[in-house]
C-alpha cells in the first residue's frame, strides 16, 4: 500500500506549501491559479484522500457488531450503536456530511475549471473522467445515507441531498429529490465514461477510478435502483474483462485487500483502526458461518477470550471499493429477479468454490440445489453478509433488502431498531442544520 500512501502524503505536502486555500481560491491577486494536468491532478488527489471514512461508522449500527464498552473510545461512537441521531452526546463522532461536500468542491473545481484550463490531452481526459465519477460516488453514499432507499414510484417526491456542482462553500442549497440525485449521479456517470482511459489502475495506484470501476460502480447503482437488466449487464461486463476470484483454499490474502486480484477501487477505509478497536464481531454474524469448512473465518476473525475481533480491516491494506466477488453477487440477484434461478445460482457458486473447502463447497451445492427463489433470496442475502461482512455493504444491504429489527446492548441497556424503523435513514447532522437553515 506504500504508493497510494505515499501519493496521497505527496499531495498533502504539495497543498501545505502552497496553501490549499490559495491553491482553490481564484481571486486574481496573490493566488495560485491551478491551470496544468500536474495542477489538477493535485487536487484530484487531494479530493480522494478525504474521501470520508462512513463506512466505519454505518458498521455501528448494523447486526455485524457488538460495541466493546471497555475500549477508551466507547464514548465517541456508543450513541452511533444506538441509533441516536439528534440530540447526540458532544462526544459522539459525527455522520460524514460536509466531509462529502469538501471533497465536491474540489471535484467541482476541477470540473468547471480544468475543463478550460488544462491543454488537451489523454491525461486531462482521465483527470476530468475521475473527477465525475468520483462525484457521482460522493451523491452515490449521500443518498444512501441521508435518503430513503430509492423506489421509482416515490423518488419524484422523497427528500433527497442538496446538489452542488460549483466550486462554492457558502451557498446554502435546498435538498434535491431523491430521484434528482440519482439524474445527476447517471449524468456525472455519462460524462466519465465518455472521458476514461484507464481500463484498470495498477495496485498502488487503485484508489482511482478506471473504467473497470466505473462498470462496477453502474452495476451497483443498477442493482439499488432495482433495474435487473441493467444490472446484469454491467456485471457481465466487468466479469468479461475481470472475472479473477481469490481462492482461499491456496491464498491467505483476504479478498478485500488492496493486493488481492479481486481488486477494483481500493478507495474506501470501510473498517477504520478506531472502530475496529472498539467492536467485536456479533454473535449472529459469527453464527452465519461453518468455521469448520468456509475458508473466509479464519482470515476475517480471531478469537478473543470468548469473543472474536475483525481483523480484515484496520489499515490502508484493507481499502476496498469495489472488488470482482461483489460482481458475481449482483450477476445473481440480477437473474434471480429476472427469474433465471439456476443461472442465478451457477453465478454465486463460482464464488463459494473458491470460499469453501472441497468437502464444505460440495455441502454448499447439495444445500442451494432444491432452493425455490425465495429461499434462494435469503441464501444469497446470508451470503452477502458472510462475504462482505465489515466491508461497508450492510447498512446498505439492510435499508434496500429487508430492514429487519435489530437490538444492540449498550451499558446494560436494550435498545431497538425497529423492522422499517425510520432511523434507516440517518437525519441530516446537527451542523449541517445549524450552518444552512434550508435544510
Amino acid at each position: 500500500m506504500r504508493k497510494i500512501t505515499t501519493f496521497i502524503a505527496l499531495a498533502a505536502i504539495s497543498f501545505t506549501s502552497i496553501g490549499c486555500d490559495r491553491f482553490l481560491d481564484i481571486q486574481p491577486e496573490g493566488k495560485v491559479i491551478p491551470v496544468t494536468v500536474e495542477d489538477y491532478r493535485k487536487i484530484l488527489t487531494s479530493a480522494y484522500s478525504k474521501y470520508p471514512i462512513h463506512k466505519s461508522l454505518s458498521a455501528l449500527r448494523t447486526d455485524e457488531m457488538v460495541i466493546d464498552e471497555n475500549n477508551s473510545d466507547f464514548p465517541y461512537y456508543r450513541e452511533l450503536a444506538m441509533w441516536k441521531d439528534s440530540n447526540y452526546d458532544a462526544e459522539t463522532k459525527e455522520f460524514q456530511w460536509a466531509d462529502f461536500y469538501t471533497v465536491i468542491f474540489y471535484l467541482n473545481q476541477a470540473i468547471n475549471e480544468g475543463s478550460k484550463t488544462m491543454n488537451d490531452s489523454p491525461e486531462k481526459n482521465q483527470i476530468l473522467a475521475e473527477a465525475y465519477a468520483l462525484r457521482a460516488y460522493s451523491y452515490f453514499d449521500l443518498i444512501n445515507l441521508y435518503a430513503k432507499p430509492y423506489n421509482a414510484a416515490t423518488a419524484s417526491a422523497d427528500r433527497g441531498v442538496p446538489i452542488s456542482l460549483k466550486a462554492d462553500m457558502e451557498a446554502l442549497l435546498k435538498p434535491s429529490t431523491v430521484q434528482e440525485v440519482y439524474n445527476q449521479i447517471h449524468e456525472d456517470m455519462e460524462k466519465a465514461e465518455g472521458l476514461m482511459v484507464e481500463q484498470q489502475q495498477a495496485a498502488g495506484a487503485n484508489y482511482k477510478f478506471s473504467k473497470n470501476a466505473l462498470m462496477a460502480f453502474n452495476a451497483r447503482l443498477a442493482l439499488y435502483q432495482g433495474d435487473w437488466n441493467k444490472a446484469l449487464q454491467y456485471a457481465q461486463a466487468v466479469l468479461s474483462v475481470k472475472a479473477e476470484l481469490s481462492n482461499l483454499n491456496t491464498s491467505n490474502t483476504a479478498p478485500n485487500h488492496y493486493t488481492s486480484v479481486e481488486s477494483i477501487l481500493a478507495l474506501d477505509n470501510p473498517l477504520n483502526t478506531n472502530v475496529q478497536n472498539v467492536i467485536f464481531a456479533s454473535p449472529e454474524l459469527i453464527s452465519k458461518y461453518n468455521s469448520a469448512t468456509d475458508k473466509r473465518f479464519g482470515i476475517y476473525f480471531e478469537k478473543n477470550s470468548n469473543r472474536y475481533k475483525v481483523i480484515k480491516g484496520g489499515s490502508n491494506n484493507f481499502r476496498v471499493s469495489f472488488r470482482t466477488a461483489e460482481l458475481y453477487f449482483i450477476k445473481s440477484e440480477a437473474l434471480l429477479k429476472l427469474n433465471r434461478l439456476d443461472e442465478a445460482k451457477e453465478a454465486l457458486l463460482k464464488v463459494l468454490a473458491n470460499r469453501y473447502t472441497p468437502a464444505g463447497y460440495t455441502a454448499v451445492q447439495n444445500e442451494i440445489s432444491p432452493m425455490n427463489a425465495s429461499q434462494f433470496m435469503a441464501y444469497l442475502l446470508d451470503e452477502r453478509f458472510r462475504e462482505f461482512a465489515l466491508e461497508g455493504h450492510r447498512w446498505f444491504d439492510l435499508r434496500r433488502a429487508e430492514q429487519k429489527k435489530i437490538t444492540h446492548v449498550v451499558n446494560g441497556v436494550e435498545y431497538i431498531l425497529q423492522q422499517n424503523d425510520p432511523r434507516y435513514t440517518i437525519e441530516y447532522p446537527m451542523s449541517a442544520k445549524k450552518n444552512n437553515p434550508n435544510l
